[in-house]
């Protein structure tokens, strides 16, 4: 997995977004194209949007991280080395610059449509308890990755 810098601009939504993978260790260099179809989520330090692979037509998601020299993000680091079926895995990451020079890091990673916030929120909403086997899956699959 390798990382390039590409030049973007601001918007995210209906942007094309292309990035060269591969090129080491004997591994031939590959293009691929995201279409950015929409904003998922944000957060204090970036925001994730769902992208579509042009190439491939799977669905990722994509967290741009504003890289703060102040700052250490360890997030990469972590997402490389994570290999476990219920985290998320990390595709790949590539770095991108806006018009100002502004380095984000884009990592690029499997789409899961939902999250616990979502269906906490959904069950808060509608003033009901979480079923209780939802409460013992979510916790054996969080007693897993431990």
């Amino acid at each position: 997995m390798s990382t390039s810098v590409i030049n973007g601009n601001d918007s995210l939504t209906g942007r094309i977004i292309s990035t060269t993978i591969g090129g080491k260790n004997g591994e031939p260099k590959q293009t691929i194209s995201y279409m950015a179809e929409r904003v998922i989520g944000t957060g204090s330090f970036g925001i994730v949007f769902q992208a579509k692979c042009l190439e491939t037509g799977e669905a990722v998601a994509i967290k741009k991280v504003l890289q703060d020299r102040r700052y250490k993000n360890r997030e990469l680091q972590l997402m490389r080395v994570m290999d476990h079926p219920n985290v998320i895995s990390l595709k790949h990451c590539f770095f991108s610059t806006t018009n100002t020079d502004e380095l984000f890091l884009n990592l690029v990673m499997e789409y899961v449509p939902e999250s616990m916030y979502r269906v906490l929120k959904h069950y808060s909403n509608a003033n009901q308890r979480m079923p209780i086997i939802y409460v013992k899956l979510y916790m054996y699959q969080i007693c897993l990755i431990l």
